[in-house]
């Protein structure tokens, strides 16, 4: 399945008609508020796991090999050592998430010159716990956003949803010219950490997510200048009979993950159609395009996305910094990289893009000018 929006003029915009462009006036990514020493969290699992798994070594050799040198959580370390139902992880994923929900909109409000009464539409994406009323209405009062914001829920994307929410985010911005959207993609991974379970995909995650948030400010007509990136095109495409890749099974505990298939050899050989079915929808040629920033799923994803791009080895300098410091926060991740490729001075045409459950592939290709 492809779900196309194609322009029908050339250099058309998001929506793909006359409405003014979707620019990106502010982006904030924001790191939970607790460090993981990978160190640390070897140490940690080895007297978790360790007694209970026989071939515990063996598997946790993937923690050296993740790129990580260190992550973000939302509650602190000692926490996860203690068995947790699924009351306290959801009691966990309120508290924390509206905390951090909050602290993002500011950063980027901030960045904005806005203030929160400015925001007219809320998208709300996030799949590593249950509220409601949403993160965004909990967080409403906090932040003084206005009681007629629209608010706009998203679950179940998993690490697709930053750049499929800022594909929403800017197509609503369209939808009414000069209206201020806030995007804010918000993942507490951590939180579904299971102790009780044994099996390579829970120690595999306990290896690689971490915890973060990444609020964007768009509008459409007014606003942003010269240099604020400009939202052109966006697509997906949903590959058949790969529901069973990535997601999450549930259980009275709470989210388990599932890694049912390995993901690496599967982007080798199918991510570079999913790329060419986007060049088509959006009338691009590849030369058109100066760099890819992708979403850093692990260091053997980042390494599989060069290869099925033809790109040199660690061409994605931006993707392994951002793992390295932060982990794969899901959602939010593919945006942190791409603050980092804009605030070390990108020029020209990029293409984000993430992989997510579905098994789905998602691009934005954002237009920067300079200053």
């Amino acid at each position: 399945m492809n779900i196309i929006h194609k322009p029908v003029v050339a250099g058309g915009d998001l929506l793909g008609d006359l409405r003014p462009e979707a620019r990106l006036l502010a982006l904030a990514p924001t790191p939970a508020p607790y460090i993981l020493d990978q160190d640390d969290v070897i140490r940690r699992a080895r007297n978790i796991f360790g007694p209970r798994m026989t071939d515990f070594e063996r598997i946790a050799k993937v923690f050296a090999t993740t790129g990580i040198r260190t992550r973000q959580a939302a509650m602190p370390a000692d926490w996860y050592e203690t068995p947790r139902g699924w009351p306290e992880r959801t009691q966990a994923y309120l508290e924390a998430g509206t905390a951090l929900f909050i602290e993002t909109t500011q950063a980027a409000l901030a960045r904005a010159g806005l203030a929160a009464a400015d925001v007219d539409t809320v998208v709300t994406v996030s799949s590593t716990g249950i509220a409601t009323p949403s993160l965004e209405a909990r967080a409403l009062a906090a932040l003084g956003l206005r009681a007629d914001v629209r608010r706009v829920p998203v679950f179940g994307l998993g690490c697709a949803g930053g750049v499929t929410g800022l594909s929403l985010a800017g197509r609503l911005a369209q939808a009414e010219p000069g209206s201020t959207v806030l995007l804010v993609a918000l993942e507490l991974c951590t939180l579904a950490f299971r102790s009780d379970r044994i099996t390579k995909a829970d120690l595999v995650a306990t290896a690689l997510f971490g915890d973060g948030a990444a609020a964007a400010i768009l509008r459409a007509g007014g606003g942003g200048g010269r240099e604020a990136p400009v939202l052109e095109f966006a697509h997906e495409h949903t590959w058949p009979n790969t529901l069973d890749i990535m997601g999450w099974s549930v259980d009275p505990v709470g989210f388990g993950v599932i890694f049912d298939r390995s993901i690496p050899p599967f982007v080798t050989e199918c991510y570079g159609d999913a790329v060419g079915a986007f060049l088509g929808a959006a009338g691009l040629q590849r030369d058109a395009i100066d760099r890819f920033v992708c979403h850093p799923g692990g260091t053997k994803v980042v390494a599989a996305i060069e290869e099925a791009l033809g790109l040199e080895a660690d061409t994605f300098a931006s993707e392994r910094a951002v793992l390295r410091d932060h982990g794969n926060m899901s959602a939010p991740t593919a945006l942190f990289v791409l603050d980092h490729v804009l605030r070390n001075g990108f020029i020209g045409r990029c293409v984000l893009s993430a992989l997510g459950p579905g098994f789905t592939a998602s691009f934005v290709s954002l237009r920067v000018a300079a200053s």
